[in-house]
């Protein structure tokens, strides 16, 4: 889709130095951040004591505790916004920036919303701004699960054309409207800027 500058030839191989070197500096960036989010009280896994691979249901005691649920689409379009960001960067300044520099980059502002989101500000806000007055965090395993689904997505926006990315980007916001009654655009929405209506509306399917 975009231009980010693609490493050399000889590591298009996995083992090669430069995959190992990014690779293995954007899981230390993960693990710390780890750590930051246990020592700030989050719990490793969902308090309920089990892991799921999937949770599906709308805005329970288990979202955002497990590996994925309706807001890991969120993630994904993450990935999509942090690699158009690193492109535009990269054409203002007249050389595209090496993929492995601009992810570990994406890593390090993903994880550093994870600590903001939560944060007890952000949490008591969310409560009091939307529908979800239960919601409690995430646990670190979810948080871990959320930015390698940002790095998912971060990934496919360099292999895709932009029309794809695009596509698949207001795809996944009107899905998870329709299933869940929230997205990205509300979350952005009802933190900044919240309408009773749309909390109300949210409500309803609670």
């Amino acid at each position: 889709m975009l231009a980010i500058e693609p490493a050399p030839a000889a590591s298009k191989n996995p083992v090669a130095g430069g995959a190992i070197v990014w690779g293995a500096a954007a899981l230390a960036v993960m693990a710390v951040f780890a750590v930051a989010l246990f020592a700030m009280g989050r719990p490793l896994i969902c308090p309920c004591g089990t892991i799921e691979l999937w949770h599906g249901a709308a805005n329970d005691d288990g979202t955002s505790q497990h590996v994925s649920d309706w807001y890991s689409l969120s993630h994904v379009i993450h990935g999509f916004l942090f690699y158009g960001a690193a492109h535009l960067l990269g054409r203002l300044r007249g050389r595209s920036f090496p993929f492995g520099a601009a992810l570990c980059v994406a890593v390090l502002v993903e994880g550093g919303w994870e600590l903001v989101e939560n944060s007890s500000f952000v949490i008591d806000r969310y409560r009091e701004t939307t529908a979800s007055d239960s919601y409690a965090g995430d646990s670190v395993l979810n948080s871990m699960a959320d930015i390698a689904f940002m790095i998912l997505g971060f990934a496919a926006a360099r292999l895709a054309p932009a029309w794809a990315v695009g596509s698949a980007a207001v795809g996944m916001e009107l899905l998870a409207l329709y299933v869940i009654r929230d997205n990205l655009t509300l979350n952005v929405l009802m933190i900044l800027w919240p309408l009773e209506a749309v909390k109300n509306w949210q409500a309803a399917l609670r």
